[in-house]
């Protein structure tokens, strides 16, 4: 008996998500076929199409289903009213350089593995990144104007200028980390961010 036929139809769903978002985070989406997913999850192609019309059509759940947890980890994060948003803020860019790993992110860098990547392959691919980062930046400048509220923070511009930068900021640090396979450039993007919300 595989292991598809002991799950639920959203179990079997969800599990080749499971799977191909671990093994992506580590090679990208082009590198891996859907044999190596299937094989990996143990389920049949067929039940690949039944859920997914195709690698682009998975590749789109994949992204979606993947911002889906990401949003509601920062929800649960920057929307914490027992510490200053300051401290929730910079507890989220502590996180990002924790899960960003340029070894073995466990998955959990997915956005930042992708990103160039299948923004050229796919449109429906590409909205759905960009729908994704927007909801990061949207959280972030919330979180900026809680922070302006209760004084635990300052910024020049608004809100969501400060968020574009520093996603911008913290993106591009990713992306130099896993090329100079140090921890350096998250170093200098933290110092940098606690400068620029004048925390230092």
């Amino acid at each position: 008996m595989t292991k598809a036929s002991t799950h639920t139809p959203i179990d079997v769903r969800e599990h080749i998500l499971e799977v191909g978002q671990r093994i992506m985070a580590g090679k990208g989406f082009s590198a891996v076929g859907l044999n190596e997913i299937l094989s990996t999850a143990n389920v049949p192609k067929g039940s690949f199409y039944h859920y997914f019309g195709s690698k682009d059509a998975f590749g789109e759940a994949l992204l979606d289903t993947y911002f889906t947890g990401y949003h509601a980890e920062m929800d649960a994060l920057l929307t914490r009213t027992d510490v200053p948003a300051a401290t929730s803020l910079m507890q989220y860019f502590e996180s990002w350089q924790a899960n960003q790993s340029f070894l073995d992110c466990q998955g959990k860098c997915l956005a930042v593995k992708l990103a160039a990547e299948v923004v050229d392959l796919s449109e429906a691919m590409r909205l759905a990144m960009r729908q994704g980062t927007a909801g990061i930046i949207t959280r972030t400048a919330s979180a900026l104007e809680r922070g302006a509220a209760d004084g635990s923070l300052t910024f020049d511009g608004s809100a969501s200028e400060m968020a574009d930068v520093l996603y911008q900021q913290w993106l591009g640090a990713s992306l130099m980390v896993k090329i100079t396979r140090t921890t350096t450039p998250f170093e200098t993007a933290m110092a940098v961010t606690r400068r620029l919300l004048n925390l230092v």
